[in-house]
């Protein structure tokens, strides 16, 4: 089951943190169909935020067709945006990826940083390959 997490500190508001992490997990394969989400009551607790919040977040993530609410049971996972094909190739990205992270930080770069330096170049790459 997933575990939400807010980052109080990056300017967006919980109820997109909690949409974000879902589709995340979907399409990291973490959460496949028929996984059920957790409840309001637990995210409520675990995060300390509004019912409403989370409410917010799992009709935007219905809406989308990605979860399907069952009143008295809970909220369910009824579709996937993990690519099976491509789920191979995450296990050996993830190892590149932990050895950059190490670097970085033996370089001194703190969290902000290293978040920086990715985003900037990702979106630096995704121009290149758009032109």
């Amino acid at each position: 089951m997933i575990e939400f997490h807010l980052d109080v500190r990056s300017g967006v508001s919980p109820y997109l943190q909690v949409v974000q992490q879902v589709r995340q997990a979907l399409r990291l394969g973490l959460l496949r169909e028929g996984d059920q989400l957790p409840t309001v009551k637990d995210v409520v607790a675990r995060l300390a935020i509004n019912p409403n919040t989370v409410l917010k977040a799992y009709r935007e993530l219905e809406h989308n067709g990605l979860v399907a609410a069952r009143p008295g049971v809970g909220t369910f996972v009824t579709r996937t945006l993990a690519d099976a094909s491509l789920l191979a190739a995450h296990g050996p990205l993830r190892q590149d990826l932990r050895r950059w992270l190490a670097k970085a930080r033996l370089a001194g770069l703190d969290d902000e940083s290293i978040e920086a330096l990715f985003m900037t170049t990702f979106r630096t790459v995704a121009q290149e390959n758009i032109a």
